[in-house]
């Protein structure tokens, strides 16, 4: 529960020094994320700067990541305006409290998920899926910040077609310090991350627009800035929202989980594996989980662990949790001394950092990768994307899991199958469409299944079967090799006894070969295995050699049992079949 236990009583004092560095730098960094993150969630600043002072201290108690950077981020703080904005109005009390019990919702979630061990769950989000909704979520997320880049002064729209069309048909009102200032803003942070991404760009180009503006005076000629912050360290306090808008926010708190949690886990097991450590997903989610439910004590957001932040954290030298701890005491610094300096912080600028960091979530050449290794998985990569941006986002989210969901059920209705042929010289048998030297074996034609059989393909694979004995020569007898059959369920035991049947009428021999543990129990609770006895091959081969003795083949002569519970010497250690690890002869 407490992984500081084990890694703070033996720290190397030789760490001190990079993880202070890599504190440093990634607070310096924070500071003006968290504030326009909070922007983007439709938040006041100062809720940022509250959800990653305190929250990532406790993130660091009970994190098993050394280099995992929490805090508010782009996805969240979208996904955060997308939930709130149905249920209260942008820009009041409200909606901060109700934020912030929505960061307290989230967080039970995770610790929900980690105490149970459901961490299992974000996997129904595919890598194509997220690769879709994360192209699309960038868009929505840049034509939100447009308005602020231009100066002008346009609702929120839960669509981006209906954002962009608001603000073109207010182009002719853009404020023109503004969109200088944001754009140099744009400007000056790439170039900065260009001579170093090490240096805290976001900040010093905040800091540069800040005392532009004070100088100059611009917050009186129309351009917008942050305004004051309150200089008060965050109170513990519950979210104060009634019943029905807590359970309004079950639905959105789990979508930002299972976001959330891909997101970060997939970064940290990154860097786990590049500093040689392992991480537990289930105490990562807790960890999020107490992390997050800080947050909406303190008044602040939803957060999880952010790619570039990471980033920055390891290549500043962060070596244990220590440097995230040095960053929360950062954030919570600049709280107490330091907001009055960011009072004429231009809102352009903070818009300005949103868009670079969002850039990097459109990944053209992994959508290029992802339809070049499985052109299939471009359907639910387009679908995430089309529906998101169409749909909105938690819409989008369904409709893409639910895409996904069904390309899986497809694949398993319709595996993939093979007709084998012997290898020359070898025992052997392989796909006679792949393996040119691959030599059928006259009069029998085999045929390999690469799917367990169950209700979803049950009628797939009876036709199949059925299809393949009315194309055969009548004297040929089926081999069905089942290595790849991994489990049997009833409907798939039901459909062979009904196959089975229909060769009885056909006069056609069916035999099965190199059936596994889990299949061999079904057949023989359902009865299928005396129905088929004399008719089950350990392997392909002995099939073969069973059935077409005279076949030019060469191999071990062996006579390996059907079944383990067929052999004289059962395997010691216990009953025959006992095992949950079948032994498999042959």
């Amino acid at each position: 529960m407490l992984p500081i236990l084990r890694w703070l009583p033996a720290y190397d004092r030789r760490d001190l020094r990079p993880d202070i560095t890599a504190g440093v730098t990634v607070g310096a960094i924070i500071v003006p994320q968290a504030m326009a993150y909070a922007l983007l969630a439709g938040l006041p600043p100062e809720v940022g700067l509250y959800a990653a002072g305190l929250p990532v201290i406790v993130y660091a108690l009970f994190g098993t990541s050394r280099q995992l950077a929490v805090g508010p981020a782009a996805l969240v703080s979208l996904l955060t305006a997308s939930a709130l904005g149905p249920l209260v109005a942008e820009g009041t009390t409200g909606y901060v409290t109700a934020a912030a019990a929505l960061a307290v919702t989230v967080g039970l979630v995770h610790l929900l998920l980690g105490t149970f061990r459901l961490g299992f769950l974000a996997d129904y989000l595919s890598h194509p899926v997220l690769v879709g909704f994360t192209t699309a979520a960038a868009l929505i997320i840049g034509a939100s910040q447009l308005k602020h880049l231009l100066g002008l002064s346009t609702p929120r729209h839960e669509h981006v077609a209906d954002t962009v069309a608001d603000i073109v048909a207010h182009l002719g009102d853009t404020h023109g310090a503004t969109l200088a200032i944001g754009a140099g803003s744009v400007v000056g942070i790439l170039a900065l991350r260009r001579v170093s991404r090490r240096l805290p760009g976001a900040l010093i180009v905040a800091a540069a627009a800040t005392a532009l503006v004070e100088i100059t005076g611009l917050a009186d000629h129309g351009v917008a800035t942050v305004g004051d912050i309150p200089g008060d360290l965050p109170a513990f306090a519950w979210p104060g929202v009634d019943a029905p808008l807590w359970g309004s926010l079950l639905v959105p708190a789990l979508v930002i989980t299972l976001m959330s949690f891909v997101e970060s886990s997939a970064v940290a097991k990154v860097y786990a594996r590049r500093n040689g450590y392992e991480i537990s997903p289930n105490a990562e989610l807790r960890a999020l989980g107490f992390a997050n439910v800080t947050s909406g004590l303190v008044g602040g957001q939803p957060i999880t662990g952010g790619f570039s932040r990471t980033a920055v954290n390891a290549d500043a030298g962060a070596r244990t949790p220590l440097a995230s701890i040095v960053t929360g005491g950062v954030i919570l610094a600049t709280i107490a001394f330091f907001t009055p300096l960011l009072t004429s912080l231009p809102r352009a600028t903070l818009a300005a950092v949103i868009l670079v960091a969002v850039a990097g979530l459109v990944d053209v050449d992994e959508i290029r990768h992802v339809v070049h290794v499985r052109r299939a998985d471009a359907v639910p990569l387009l679908t995430a994307f089309v529906a998101t941006v169409l749909l909105g986002v938690e819409l989008g989210i369904a409709v893409a899991v639910a895409v996904s969901l069904l390309v899986v059920v497809a694949r398993m209705a319709t595996p993939h199958t093979a007709v084998l042929g012997r290898l020359p010289g070898t025992t052997t048998y392989r796909n006679v469409e792949r393996f040119a030297d691959a030599r059928p074996v006259p009069g029998l034609h085999i045929v390999r299944l690469d799917a367990s059989i169950s209700f979803a393909n049950a009628a797939f694979v009876k036709r199949l079967l059925l299809g393949t004995a009315d194309r055969i020569p009548a004297d040929t007898r089926l081999v069905l090799d089942a290595s790849g059959i991994n489990d049997l369920d009833s409907s798939g035991a039901q459909m062979l006894s009904e196959t089975l049947d229909e060769f009885d009428r056909r006069h056609v021999e069916l035999h099965l070969a190199d059936l596994k543990g889990p299949v061999r129990d079904v057949l023989r609770r359902s009865g299928l295995w005396e129905r088929l006895e004399g008719r089950l091959h350990p392997t392909v081969h002995d099939a073969v050699r069973a059935l077409a003795p005279d076949f030019d083949g060469s191999g071990a002569d062996r006579r390996a049992p059907v079944d383990e519970r067929d052999a004289v010497d059962p395997p010691a250690g216990g009953d025959v079949g006992s095992s949950p690890h079948d032994l498999h002869v042959g």
